[in-house]
């Protein structure tokens, strides 16, 4: 193997005195700071906030403006960092406000003090990585300004004539761009999504949009995700639930003008079925004041047509696979149209909506001919449309269940558990598993479906509705989903969704320690999670079991105002400390920059190290040292003439 390994070095580095410069350079690197890592979930389609975000990297930018620039005063810091989150809207603004000497005067300003900003946050990475995220077009200009020094007269005058070459060229408003562009780049070194991206809020493909453009980003899929996932797999269930759910919110437009999804047959069919039934149940709860009664009128139609087809697509998933052990949601047979009541557990209930129009009393899990034509018309435009597949096989490339990384297990909901702690066990195919073989073969049957997802019977695809809603789903983590009750049912005892034991068991060490040994991870390392939306400000606990779990769902979806008072967490891991901070609820980036007031942010945990961390204290530190260890063993054997320089 070590020959294998050296043979393969050779082609790479074929002498000695390449492998050395490697093995120098690699060197060099282990002793950087570790970069800043910054994690957020239950993103929940809300672009605008995930956006600002990123922008003002949860405040980290400005407060590296207040570090660099203590002899500006709050107004010209907060403006500074405004130029690095939005300069295009900034340079608009002061262009309009000012006259042309002023606002020259301005961009010289802007420019030297984001020069001054990079090169402290440039001081983190190597030349080499830095100049990965600048533009060919202004890589020269860019390097000459972060790396030669102006404390020399000659070098000062260098300095000052590549910024005239700039103005007299009239490209100081596109560098200006470029450099904040790269400020922000370099605030944020990696990024984690821990899961949640989709359904609720409106712009989901956007959120989707800025993640592909980003070099260095993962995501730990959440039970919103999966069902996206498995509608662009072919799933039905899946396509159903991601409709419905849009339709719930109020949101078709996401489907209709963000993908190109093509809805018409479901409207007309949800018209024609439902054309003097009110639909009360079903009227969408988001964006009401932005919608026309007629149009609500018609998404209430569309959410109930959807949602009996996905009662009965789930029932022939739940029929054909016992193992799933979801035979507690077939509920189209237990409706008594006699007397307008459901028996549920030997209960009868009172049905406040009795309109069943394409359930047939004789075979209610049976789609009508118009359904069947429907959903086979769904999946075909979920499994043809292009935007919809390249986002999803990003999901599918950068994403995954779980994720160890340097020093924390990232997951998006749970690790299920039983109540005495044990690993939840759930037998499929004959085969038990639970703990980290639960999380791999779910994920494996997933990733199998999506391969396969243009061949006509996929029995893989039966796996993302087990996902949504088995009560063993890592991703879903409750005893059931009482979707059926919740539409059709007042009393509110049969809505009742009973969370896994593993939230409440997350608080105590032993069981965080059981889980961390599980997936190989030490026992100091963190977990860290989403799923369940959480106020610091009103005393919910985002950080339990002595500091090692982290819970960073704040309830950034606007739907959860009512629940959470702030807008979202966000994480953040420098070489120093871990900080979690909560975000104010976003309005609009243009209200901000009209006032040029950032939202509130406030740190609401911080654990500083014992020490300062560096890249050989990271996962990739530890490969850069094997690779270390595996170049001194080449450099050898090129030396001791068992390998031949080329």
């Amino acid at each position: 193997m070590q020959e294998k390994i050296l043979q393969l070095l050779q082609q790479q580095y074929p002498t000695v005195a390449s492998a050395s410069t490697e093995l120098i350079n690699l060197s060099a690197i282990l002793e950087l700071p570790k970069g800043t890592e910054y994690f957020i979930s239950d993103i929940h389609g809300e672009y605008d906030a995930f956006n600002h975000y990123l922008k003002n990297a949860s405040g980290i930018i400005l407060e590296k403006i207040k570090v660099v620039f203590p002899h500006y005063n709050q107004q010209e810091q907060t403006r500074l960092a405004f130029f690095v989150y939005y300069p295009t809207d900034m340079l608009n603004k002061y262009d309009n406000a000012l006259d042309e000497e002023a606002f020259g005067k301005l961009q010289r300003q802007m420019l030297f003090d984001m020069v001054t900003l990079a090169k402290l946050f440039a001081s983190k990475y190597t030349k080499s990585k830095v100049r990965k995220y600048m533009p060919d077009a202004f890589m020269y200009v860019m390097q000459e300004l972060l790396y030669e020094s102006q404390m020399i007269e000659d070098k000062d005058q260098y300095y000052q004539a590549i910024l005239n070459a700039v103005f007299t060229t009239q490209q100081q408003n596109n560098l200006i761009m470029e450099m904040s562009r790269l400020i922000r780049n370099l605030a944020i070194d990696h990024l984690h999504v821990v899961g949640d991206i989709f359904d609720r809020g409106p712009f989901p493909h956007l959120v989707m949009e800025k993640l592909l453009r980003l070099k260095n980003v993962d995501v730990q899929w959440g039970n919103h995700d999966i069902i996206w996932m498995g509608a662009a797999s072919g799933c039905p269930v899946s396509i159903a639930n991601v409709i419905r759910i849009a339709a719930r919110y109020n949101n078709l437009d996401c489907l209709e003008d963000g993908y190109g999804l093509n809805l018409r047959p479901l409207a007309m069919f949800a018209v024609a079925t439902y054309q003097d039934d009110p639909c009360d149940s079903f009227m969408p709860s988001g964006n009401e004041e932005e919608k026309v009664y007629s149009q609500r009128d018609l998404v209430a139609k569309i959410h109930k047509a959807i949602s009996i087809i996905q009662f009965k697509v789930e029932a022939a998933v739940i029929q054909r696979r016992p193992e799933f052990e979801l035979e507690h949601r077939l509920l189209l047979d237990k409706i008594n149209s006699s007397n307008a009541t459901i028996t549920i557990n030997g209960k009868s209930y009172k049905l406040k909506d009795t309109s069943f129009a394409s359930v047939d009393p004789a075979n209610p899990f049976a789609l009508s001919e118009e359904e069947a034509r429907v959903i086979a018309h769904l999946q075909q435009n979920f499994l043809s449309n292009e935007l919809l597949q390249q986002h999803m096989r990003w999901m599918f490339d950068k994403g995954s269940m779980v994720l160890p990384f340097n020093q924390s297990l990232l997951f998006h909901a749970a690790v299920p558990l039983t109540e005495e702690g044990d690993f939840l066990s759930h037998t499929f195919e004959g085969k038990s598993y639970a703990g980290a073989s639960l999380f791999r073969f779910l994920e494996q049957k997933i990733r199998i479906a999506y391969q396969n997802r243009h061949k006509k019977d996929v029995p893989e695809r039966d796996y993302f509705a087990f996902l949504w809603q088995g009560k063993a789903s890592p991703l879903f983590a409750k005893h059931q989903m009482t979707t059926f009750e919740r539409y059709f049912i007042a009393d509110k005892s049969t809505h009742l969704e009973i969370m896994n034991p593993y939230f409440s068991l997350r608080e105590e060490p032993e069981t965080v320690a059981k889980i961390l040994a599980e997936f190989g991870m030490g026992s100091t390392c963190k977990i860290i999670n989403g799923h369940v939306p959480l106020d610091v400000t009103q005393g919910e606990p985002a950080v339990v079991s002595n500091d090692q779990v982290i819970l960073i769902d704040g309830g950034m979806s606007k739907q959860f105002a009512s629940r959470t008072s702030i807008g979202g967490y966000t994480l953040i891991a420098d070489s120093y400390a871990y900080f979690l901070v909560s975000h104010e609820r976003f309005s609009s980036h243009m209200s901000l920059i009209d006032s040029e007031e950032d939202i509130i942010s406030v740190t609401r945990y911080q654990e500083l190290s014992t020490r300062r961390q560096y890249v050989y204290d990271t996962d990739i530190g530890l490969k850069l040292q094997q690779t270390i260890l595996d170049l001194q063993a080449l450099i050898q054997a090129y030396r001791d003439g068992i390998i031949k320089e080329k």
